[in-house]
């Protein structure tokens, strides 16, 4: 991959790299023990830090070193004076030297087990110490009907590392998986907590690096998390003397005839993300309504493809696909731009054209799927997508050889040779109809405006999910993409945004 000198961002690293950060803190002739002591410690203080009261504690503890650092966080709690049980699987004797050693001393200091039918009784709080980020594959029936029993507990949960279930790498769960009220991440930060299902199972995050930080400078990183605040300082602000020239041109081409809401948010998000000139090629159909919506914008009504050759003649960013639709209309308008423009966006329905049959893109060129529309390009299912976002955002773009962003909860924006981002911002909310739309405009504008394609990417598909957190903030049920066009132009100018 393709160095990041100085990235945004928090630096996230796959299990094989945290394994040689493990490896690593302990040095040759060293206790290994030190560090799941300091793991078991660090889980402790973090207890203690959002629960103070809980004085009746389940730990769950698996047969790894997971469950070792369970039985050092039971032994800290027995010492405080609290009620503690480690509850386990009759299978889930300790299996490592390491794990080994911490049950016997939490055994010494007067631990207790239970087995799976004791139940959680009258615990404050459970905390998930079953497999980590050790487990790959789905539970067994046992540890998965244990799963099943501390989700319906109904207490909060800790998980350490990560909730079991969860693939550590992906983010995926291919079973049974623990839905966590916190979880403490040991180490480094782990890639598929970030993206995924993980959304609804993590709770909120936290890490601890167990004094690693020497070690994990030198590990490689798997992708970086974008939060709201990495805008700041992103998009520079503009000279006294700029004119609209100088803050570029968007051409925004869709619209068919039912669906020209479509492109009027494009082309309103462009707009309030910063793009000096706003161009929409629709139907004719639609041109009054995109006049009396947003008179800013440059509107030409299209009936055939030649009619585009004067639009895209002005050099811009094209994006395309917002309404387009898949008739005789779209198809000439899609092939039209592919052929005549020089930096083009796609989305929507100028994404399933390209996946009915796959043509050469401009070599400037980014791609906004939803999982349905990367299944469908990819030739897989929206399962399978969705069970290895990093590797499917990946795959998308080393086939077309472009920029792509991968929806969803924990956006993933990657290119060839460059290390993938994860968007953390955003929320359920803005699962309605004609936010992609909106996010279309976001990356055109700020591509227009300088930004190389990939930045552009990255900075509007964050600068999108801030806005709608902001928006947000009245509720998320019946939030509208046009709730978001206020949010999207503070962000844009992030220094007074929120």
């Amino acid at each position: 991959m393709q160095a990041d000198p100085d990235p945004r961002g928090t630096p996230l690293y796959d299990t094989a790299a945290l394994r040689a950060v493990e490896a690593c803190a302990t040095p040759p002739g060293g206790d290994a023990f030190a560090l799941m002591a300091r793991a078991g410690l660090a889980a402790w203080r973090e207890l203690l830090a959002h629960w103070p009261d809980a004085q009746r504690i389940v730990v769950v503890c698996g047969p790894g070193n997971n469950g070792g650092d369970g039985y050092e966080l039971a032994r800290h709690a027995l010492g405080s004076g609290r009620e503690v049980r480690v509850l386990r699987l009759a299978s889930h004797a300790p299996r490592t030297p390491l794990a080994q050693r911490a049950c016997a001393a939490f055994l010494e200091a007067g631990g207790q087990f239970a087995g799976p039918d004791a139940g959680f009784g009258n615990a404050g709080l459970i905390v998930d110490a079953l497999f980590g980020i050790g487990l790959t594959r789905a539970p067994d029936a046992d540890a998965a009907a244990l799963i099943e029993a501390i989700n319906a507990a109904g207490l909060p949960v800790l998980s350490l590392d990560a909730p079991s279930g969860l693939v550590a790498d992906t983010g995926s769960a291919p079973g049974a998986v623990v839905h966590a009220a916190h979880t403490l991440q040991l180490l480094g930060a782990h890639a598929g907590l970030a993206t995924g299902v993980a959304a609804r199972c993590t709770g909120r995050l936290s890490l601890a690096t167990l004094d690693a930080q020497a070690c994990l400078a030198d590990a490689p990183v798997a992708a970086w998390r974008l939060v709201a605040a990495d805008l700041r300082g992103w998009l520079a602000p503009r000279r006294r003397d700029a004119h609209k020239g100088d803050s570029g041109h968007v051409l925004c081409v869709g619209g068919d005839l039912g669906t020209g809401g479509a492109v009027m948010l494009a082309a309103d998000a462009a707009l309030r993300c910063g793009a000096g000139l706003v161009s929409v090629a629709t139907r004719p159909e639609h041109v009054a309504a995109v006049l009396a919506r947003r008179p800013e914008t440059m509107v030409r009504g299209i009936e055939s493809p030649a009619q585009l050759d004067a639009m895209l003649a002005r050099d811009g960013v094209v994006a395309l696909g917002p309404g387009l639709g898949q008739s005789h209309w779209g198809q000439g308008l899609y092939q039209r731009v592919l052929a005549g423009a020089s930096r083009v966006l796609l989305d929507a329905d100028a994404l399933n054209l390209l996946s009915g049959a796959t043509r050469t893109l401009p070599a400037q060129t980014v791609l906004t799927p939803h999982p349905g529309e990367a299944a469908r390009l990819l030739g897989v299912s929206v399962a399978e997508v969705q069970a290895n976002r990093f590797a499917a955002a990946r795959l998308l773009a080393q086939v077309h050889g472009c920029v792509v962003v991968l929806k969803g909860a924990g956006s993933i924006v990657a290119a060839p040779e460059r290390t993938p981002r994860v968007i953390a911002a955003g929320n359920p909310g803005m699962a309605v109809g004609g936010m992609g739309d909106l996010l279309s405009g976001c990356i055109a504008a700020l591509w227009a405006q300088g930004l190389d394609a990939f930045e552009a990417a990255c900075c509007g598909t964050l600068l999108h999910a801030a806005a709608g957190d902001t928006a947000a903030r009245g509720g998320e049920r019946g939030l509208l993409p046009g709730d978001l066009l206020d949010a999207l132009r503070q962000w844009a100018n992030v220094e007074a945004a929120p």
